[in-house]
C-alpha cells in the first residue's frame, strides 16, 4: 500500500520526464478520472504540453505543466508508477506479486519517446487536474508539535483515526501509523484530543524518526513491527502477544502492554 515513502519514490521516478513534451493522453478508464474531469478535458489540458516539474504531499503526487496546471496522480491501494518501462516498486505489500497491462488505468506518451504510467489493479487511485492541496493536513514528514496540536485538535476519535485523516495530516497510512504509535508507546484507540503538550511533542518526534528510518530502510512495510503483523504475532521489544483489532477502520496491531 503506498504510503508517503513509497509515493515520494514514484516522484522521483517522475523526474525523469521532466523537460519532456506530452505527445499523447492514454486514458482507458474514463471512471479513474476525478474531480469532473474526462478524457477529452485531460487530453485539451495535458497534450503538447512541457512537464517542468514535480510535486508531492502526503499521498498525492502531480506533475507541473508549462501552463501552471498541475496532473496529479493518487495511488489508492495499489497505485504504482511505471516510468519509460521502469518501476521504483516492484510489488507493494499486500498487493499482486505480477503485473497485467490490463492494470493501466492512465498514461502520458511523450514526444520523443517514453511513457509515464500508472497502474492500479483495485482501481482506488485516480488522476484529476489542479489537485486542491489545501484539503490536505501539514506533511507527516516534516509535521511540528504545532501543527500536530492543531491537526489533532480536541476530537474524540481514536488517534490512529486521526493520524489516517488525510486532511488533518497528509501521507500516513496504516503501517506508519502502526508503527509510530508502537515506538510511541501510545494506545491507538485512545481520543486523538485527550494527548497532552509532551505528548504531542513526543508523537511529533517519533513521526517524523518513524519516516525518516523506514525510508533509509526502502519502505514503510520495513517497521521492526511488520514481521509480527499476524495473528500470533508479538511485541518485538517485550515479547507479549499483539492485540489485533480494528481501530479507525483498518486492521490495526499495538502491544497492550506497552500501548496503554
Amino acid at each position: 500500500m503506498p504510503e508517503l515513502i513509497e509515493v515520494e519514490s514514484y516522484r522521483q521516478a517522475a523526474d525523469r520526464v521532466v523537460g519532456r513534451t506530452v505527445r499523447a493522453v492514454v486514458a482507458p478508464d474514463a471512471w479513474f478520472l476525478k474531480g469532473g474531469a474526462t478524457p477529452s478535458v485531460v487530453t485539451a489540458a495535458v497534450e503538447r504540453r512541457t512537464v517542468v516539474g514535480t510535486g508531492r504531499r502526503g499521498k498525492l503526487m502531480w506533475l507541473d505543466l508549462d501552463d501552471g496546471v498541475q496532473l496529479g496522480l493518487r495511488f489508492g491501494m495499489t497505485g504504482r508508477i511505471v516510468v519509460d518501462g521502469f518501476g521504483p516498486i516492484d510489488a507493494l505489500e499486500y498487493g499482486p506479486s505480477r503485473q497485467d497491462p490490463a492494470w493501466d488505468r492512465f498514461g502520458l506518451e511523450f514526444v520523443r519517446g517514453g511513457r509515464l504510467v500508472l497502474s492500479d489493479p483495485r482501481r482506488l487511485g485516480g488522476v484529476e487536474l489542479d489537485p486542491d492541496l489545501s484539503r490536505l493536513g501539514p506533511e507527516a514528514s516534516t509535521v511540528t508539535r504545532k501543527e500536530l496540536t492543531v491537526a489533532l485538535g480536541s476530537s474524540s476519535a481514536p488517534l490512529k483515526a486521526a493520524l489516517l485523516d488525510q486532511s488533518r495530516l497528509a501521507g500516513v497510512g496504516n503501517l506508519i501509523a502502526d508503527e509510530t504509535l508502537w515506538r510511541a508507546g501510545m494506545d491507538p484507540a485512545r481520543p486523538a484530543g485527550g494527548l497532552d503538550a509532551d505528548d504531542v511533542a513526543a508523537l511529533a518526534r517519533t513521526l517524523r524518526s518513524t519516516v525518516r528510518l523506514l525510508t533509509r530502510r526502502g519502505g514503510s512495510h520495513t517497521g521492526d513491527l511488520q514481521e509480527q503483523r499476524h495473528r500470533s504475532g508479538t511485541c518485538p521489544r517485550c515479547g507479549e502477544p499483539l492485540e489485533r483489532r480494528t481501530v479507525g477502520g483498518r486492521t490495526t496491531y499495538s502491544c497492550p502492554a506497552e500501548q496503554g
